[in-house]
Order: structure tokens, then C-alpha cells, then sequence
């Protein structure tokens, strides 16, 4: 087995891209619901779920059960939005139900068309296009600290200079605010095309604004013609407690991204909007934002039963002795109470979306790798930083974790730190 495994890693630095001289490199046989399970049996937690990615946990029954009938069906037909699909209608169809609960809101806008991609990216850079087109207008502002995505559209919205300089000349005429931060709302003009804002920032640490601020930024947009986008690619599918992250607001954007947790682990990503923006795509140019597979029915069968799992989980039955019946938010709170440590600073988030803070990242990356490593009292614990919040620690476990799996992480973690 030992040699097996070391081939297996030669195979991996010898042959698949690297992204940094230092990857995990854990060599995973299998996953199920909260668990990594490595070669030679190891098991992990996953506390971070591929980066918000298995909101229902690896392999949930139900989303396999909708990958297996959809393959028995059709795989990829036509370019999307030629055929009529009924993966791609009745996912479109309930994403929209999602949202029509929320024409109660002050200034509602109406979020009935759906655009499907591939993944969060190809959402970001269709709803830039969007706005340019729908406004007229060239400027679009994102926020310092955020990241949509790492092509060059997405990558140009970017707020940390470091992670783009590489790579320039990317697109002009893009502009950054800091988040949460009131006065910066200004710099939103006439010229403005769009804002696009993740709900909770979330690679700079998991920062939560106040309802003021994004109903400031919603009057602002409306005052200036302004689009605005919310990227809740990281935050949907009830990663904060309510279905959409912005529900906690009272305000209702313009455009909605998502992706990630949208497909239980399946590749799928959405731009979400009005039938008057989206219809800007039909004409002048004629098909103005085309994809070979976005949409993918297998991925939309995937999804569809992620987004009937996650409301089931938020708000209907689906409570045993394993889940105990906690909420989203209470097993974030339990966590919150949970670790507490003289090296921990501070405990920010909503739900399960946390950032643990310690005081530099040559303090806390010894803690991610020695509770990865902690496997002789049954399994380690994987957890992760953030891209422009080194320091912090990045918890966003599968929402299906239970009180049991919660105490049992967190005290792996706190091992870790002494």
C-alpha cells in the first residue's frame, strides 16, 4: 500500500497542475456526509466542505438517487437554452420560488429568469456582462478584500492587488469600496454600471455588515441607476441560516449569484434576474452570453435535490436523533462557544459560516496542520484560512453536522492549539 500511495502522489505533482508549492496532497478514497476517508483509513472532518461547497454533506442519498435517474436519461444535448430540459426547468422553477417569498420587502425587485453556468466565475462574468449591457454603462465597483473568481473579468474585481499585479492589463474601469463601510457609498455615480458585493465578505475573514449598511448601498444603487449584484456563491443555499444570506437584510438585489453549494457537489453556477435585464441578451448582439454545458442536467438534477434537502433542512422535517434538531445558527453558536482559548481572538459569522482569529497566520497554520494530523484518536479535522485573511481560520462544515460531530471537532481543534 505504502508504495501504491507514493506513486499516486509522484502521479499528482508529475502530472496535474499545481496551484501552490504546498497542497494538502491527502489521498481520499471515499467521502460520506461529514467525512473524508483516506487510503490507508484515515478519516477527517470536513469543517470547511470543499469550500462551502457540500452544504448537505458528501454523497447525500437523495442526491445520488437524482444523478442516477437523470443518467438514465440524457447526458448533455444541446448548448443551453435551445432544448427545453426538464432538469433545467423545474431547478430554474424552484430557485425562482426561492425568491418570490420575498415580494413583501421594501423597493422587491422581481428575480424570475435564471442563467445557468458551470460554476461561480462564469455566473460573476455573465451578470458583468449583463450589467453593461442592461445599463449602458462601463464602471462596475466591487469591494477591497473580495474575491469573485479567478478569470480575468472576475479577477479584475478583485480587491487585493497582490493576487492580480501578475496578471495585468485586466478590464478598466473598475473601481473598489471597503466593505461595510457607510461613506465609501459615494463613490456609486451615474457612471456606475453595477455593484457587485458578496452579502458577508467572505475571503477577508467572514465580515458581517449591519442591516444599515446594505440598506444604505440598496438606496444608493437605486439613486444612481446602479445595478446591484450580490455574489452569494459562498453564502446561498443556507450556509448563514436562511436559504439566501440576504434575507438577514431586508433588501433584495438586482442580480443574485450562485454556485457552490448549489449542487451537493456536482460543477453548476446561476445568474439570477428580472426577465426585462435578462431579455437584454437576445439582441444586439443576438445571443449575447452563450455556454456549451452550462446547465448541465445531471448537475441541475444534482441541484434540485441539494435546494429541496437544504429547505428541508432550514425549515421542514428533517430532524432525528443524529442532527438532535439543532438550526444552522445554533450549531454555529454551539461552536462559537465551544472554542474558546486564550490564543483565540475572536469568533465572527453567521451560521455556519465562521472565521476563528488568532494573532498571525504563523500562529494559526500549525493548528490546521496538526488537527489535519491528529488521526491516532480516530480522525483529524480539515480546516483551512482565507485568502486575504491569513490569520483566521475557515470553518463552514456540511449543515448536516451534528451536535455529537460538532463536539468532537472542535475539541480535536483545541488539541491543536496546545
Amino acid at each position: 500500500m505504502t508504495n501504491a500511495l507514493s506513486h499516486r502522489q509522484q502521479l499528482f505533482y508529475n502530472h496535474l497542475a499545481q496551484t501552490s508549492d504546498f497542497p494538502l496532497a491527502l489521498d481520499i478514497e471515499r467521502a460520506e456526509g461529514i467525512y473524508l476517508y483516506g487510503q490507508n483509513g484515515q478519516r477527517y472532518i470536513d469543517m470547511i466542505s470543499g469550500i462551502a461547497v457540500s452544504n448537505v454533506g458528501h454523497r447525500h442519498p437523495k442526491v445520488l438517487e437524482a444523478i442516477h435517474n437523470q443518467l438514465d436519461k440524457y447526458l448533455h444535448l444541446m448548448v443551453y437554452g435551445e432544448y427545453i430540459e426538464t432538469p433545467q426547468v423545474k431547478l430554474a422553477e424552484a430557485l425562482v420560488e426561492t425568491l418570490a417569498g420575498l415580494k413583501t420587502l421594501p423597493r422587491f425587485r422581481s428575480l424570475d429568469n435564471v442563467y445557468f453556468t458551470n460554476s461561480g466565475t462564469e455566473a460573476v462574468e455573465g451578470a458583468m456582462k449583463l450589467a453593461k449591457r442592461f445599463t449602458g454603462r462601463s464602471e462596475i465597483i466591487s469591494c477591497f478584500n473580495a474575491y469573485h473568481g479567478s478569470t480575468q473579468g472576475a479577477l479584475s474585481l478583485a480587491g487585493a492587488e497582490f493576487f492580480k499585479r501578475s496578471f495585468r492589463p485586466l478590464l478598466p474601469d473598475i473601481r473598489h469600496i471597503q466593505h461595510g463601510i457607510l461613506e465609501d457609498l459615494d463613490k456609486i455615480t451615474t457612471r456606475t454600471a453595477a455593484v457587485i458585493i458578496e452579502v458577508i465578505s467572505g475571503e477577508a475573514g467572514v465580515r458581517v455588515p449591519t442591516e444599515a449598511y446594505h440598506q444604505a448601498l440598496r438606496k444608493r444603487c437605486d439613486e444612481t441607476g446602479t445595478l446591484l449584484i450580490f455574489d452569494e456563491i459562498q453564502t446561498g443555499f443556507g450556509r448563514t441560516g436562511t436559504f439566501w444570506a440576504f434575507e438577514h437584510y431586508n433588501v433584495v438585489p438586482d442580480v443574485l449569484l450562485c454556485a457552490k453549494g448549489m449542487g451537493g457537489g456536482m460543477p453548476i453556477g446561476a445568474f439570477i434576474a428580472s426577465k426585462e435585464i435578462m431579455s437584454v441578451f437576445k439582441n444586439n448582439p443576438i445571443l449575447g452570453h452563450i455556454t456549451t454545458f452550462g446547465g448541465h442536467p445531471v448537475s441541475c438534477a444534482a441541484s434540485l435535490a441539494t435546494l429541496e434537502v437544504v429547505q428541508d433542512i432550514l425549515y421542514g422535517t428533517q430532524k432525528n436523533e443524529e442532527t438532535e434538531g439543532l438550526s444552522v445558527n445554533q450549531k454555529g453558536d454551539l461552536i462559537k462557544s465551544l472554542l474558546v482559548h486564550p490564543k483565540i481572538k475572536e469568533i465572527r459569522g453567521r451560521g455556519l459560516m465562521l472565521a476563528v482569529e488568532f494573532e498571525s497566520f504563523d500562529v494559526l497554520k500549525p493548528v490546521i496542520d496538526r488537527a489535519i494530523q491528529n488521526t491516532q484518536n480516530g480522525g483529524g479535522v480539515i480546516t483551512d484560512w482565507f485568502l486575504f485573511c491569513d490569520n483566521s481560520m475557515r470553518l463552514a462544515p456540511p449543515l448536516v453536522i451534528s451536535e455529537a460531530q460538532i463536539r468532537e471537532a472542535c475539541a480535536i481543534i483545541l488539541e491543536a492549539i496546545d
